[in-house]
């Protein structure tokens, strides 16, 4: 029987690169993201080239009626998940020194790249350890993407750089909470990757890349991220719960 996995924000950028890497390993999918079907269509077809069952969600993980949705469909389409993915995220609209930034798009920010994908964490957990609990076969997992915004202090976004160390102790808490029922719990913390977040500042980066800012001078892919999340999605880091792999070609290394 195939396994499901549910990528939020799969349709496009990293989450697209993940979900690619899953479709590949034979996961059936469930993609969720707030565009409307019919504008995304194409990539749904692209996933369902491996073969593997792809569906679409839209709704807009903030919302307590649109997790729901998520998760109503996600059961009755599939009957259980076998991997979270929490991937969907956004960057402030307006990148503001911290001393200027308003607490509306900070709201706005926490709300779709932390309280989202905690509260669908919740949903899915308790899901989880029921079945785990009656099947202790069952695999399963959930896979937190945040950033090395988490640790890196950036001024001109402090509500991202907030929401992604948020996202990072939420995996160390679902980690404590979810081991008792043997669901591991990672993080993955992308660097700098080349998707329509960082569409419009390839030409800065170039720059960095060419300056060292990374120990591998070039921009990371989707996919690079992919097949971080694909090797845990598949069971090949069965005694790391908790744990954090960086995928920023070396960036945070500190160097002298």
């Amino acid at each position: 029987m195939r396994k499901t996995a549910l990528v939020t924000g799969g349709s496009r950028g990293i989450g697209l690169g993940i979900a690619n890497e899953l479709a590949n390993e034979g996961f059936n999918l469930v993609i969720n993201g707030v565009r409307p079907e019919n504008s995304v269509q194409s990539v749904l077809d692209e996933l369902s080239r491996f073969g593997t069952k792809v569906i679409y969600v839209q709704g807009d993980i903030s919302q307590k009626e649109d997790r729901q949705k998520v998760f109503q469909t996600v059961t009755n389409k599939f009957g259980a998940l076998n991997v979270l993915v929490n991937n969907a995220g956004v960057a402030p609209r307006e990148r503001k020194d911290i001393l200027e930034a308003s607490e509306e798009i900070f709201d706005e920010v926490l709300g779709i790249n932390l309280r989202g994908p905690y509260f669908l964490t919740q949903l899915f957990a308790n899901q989880m350890a029921g079945i785990k609990k009656e099947n202790p076969d069952f695999e399963c997992c959930i896979i937190n993407v945040s950033s090395i915004s988490a640790t890196v202090a950036s001024v001109n976004r402090g509500e991202y750089c907030i929401s992604k160390a948020g996202i990072a102790m939420a995996t160390k808490l679902w980690a404590a909470r979810l081991g008792e029922f043997d669901i591991p719990v990672y993080e993955i913390q992308p660097g700098v990757i080349a998707t329509d977040m960082t569409s419009g500042v390839t030409e800065k980066y170039n720059q960095l890349f060419d300056q060292g800012l990374s120990i591998q001078k070039r921009w990371g892919m989707p996919g690079d991220v992919g097949k971080v999340a694909a090797a845990m999605a598949t069971g090949m880091l069965p005694y790391s719960t908790g744990q954090v792999v960086m995928v920023d070609g070396g960036m945070t290394v500190q160097r002298l």
